[in-house]
């Protein structure tokens, strides 16, 4: 069984889950060869008791194009994720979620699936695109942000702070670095 990379974005109310919501997310599954193979997108209704993070809600006010697309046709957290799990079974392969940073959106995620599904089909196979890049560039962590990444690595995909949009956009991003390190 293949690898099956699921690029995935999500767009919240605030830094962590649990005191705030996981407003949408995205995911785009590609094979090492940049195949999309298919995509996922769902937009949550908020966790009762959640409330904005202000500084969040700050943010949120400067994108309202981004805001209204992701509070369009909510689902319930359970159904959402619910589905969210199935979509990843069904895709075969051995699936590694990969993001950009997973340390923000996998812990939502993982936090949702484990919440209202008991489980991840993903275990804990989560790869940071961040540190793929610092291990390329042979750079510092910090110092491994796009604008520090070659021109080569981006496909001309926009980067609308909508779920899955961001999802496309950074799997192709991941399959160029990973064609770039099995070059």
């Amino acid at each position: 069984m293949n690898e099956i990379y699921i690029s995935t974005d999500v767009e919240t109310d605030g830094p962590i889950p649990g005191p705030h919501s996981m407003l949408s997310l995205g995911s785009a599954a590609y094979t090492a060869d940049k195949q999309l193979v298919a995509t996922f997108s769902a937009n949550l209704e908020t966790l009762p008791g959640a409330e904005p993070h202000p500084k969040t809600a700050e943010w949120w006010a400067t994108q309202p194009e981004a805001w209204a697309a992701c509070r369009k046709n909510l689902e319930a957290p359970d159904a959402a994720m619910t589905r969210y799990a199935s979509w990843v079974r069904s895709l075969g392969g051995k699936p590694v979620f990969v993001a950009y940073p997973a340390g923000f959106d996998f812990l939502f995620v993982y936090w949702y699936l484990i919440r209202f599904t008991g489980d991840s089909p993903f275990s804990h196979s989560a790869l940071d695109m961040k540190t793929f890049a610092m291990a390329l560039l042979k750079t510092d962590y910090r110092e491994s942000t796009k604008r520090n990444m070659p021109k080569r690595w981006f496909d001309k995909f926009p980067h609308t702070h909508v779920a899955l949009d961001d999802a496309i956009e950074q799997g192709a991003l991941f399959c160029n670095m990973l064609k770039e390190s099995r070059g």
